[in-house]
């Protein structure tokens, strides 16, 4: 399934109790639950000013609907061509720049 990375504005999200982030996941987890299994949450990262979600879905459609929702808007979609990580560099036989 595709990965998508969602950066969503919320002025203050750095500044959100843990009761406050606690609700927004649940309120995530409602809307996953009625939109199904095409759409799948795994974490988002929160910063002073924005929320940065990483979603397996099967459409940026379902992303849209999932912050209808749960009433957080979505400011960029991005697909997630591939992933790089510490391992990558350390690779055996993969091309050298």
């Amino acid at each position: 399934m595709p990965q998508f990375l969602v950066e969503r504005d919320l002025p203050g999200a750095g500044r959100l109790s843990p009761l406050e982030l606690r609700q927004l996941a649940l309120r995530s987890c409602k809307a996953l639950n009625t939109l199904g299994p095409a759409i799948r949450w795994l974490h988002s990262y929160v910063t002073a000013g924005k929320l940065y979600c990483l979603y397996d879905a099967q459409s940026e459609s379902l992303i849209q609907r999932h912050a209808a929702l749960t009433g957080v808007p979505v400011t960029r979609i991005e697909l997630i061509a591939t992933v790089i990580d510490p391992v990558a560099a350390s690779s055996q036989g993969q091309g050298a720049a």
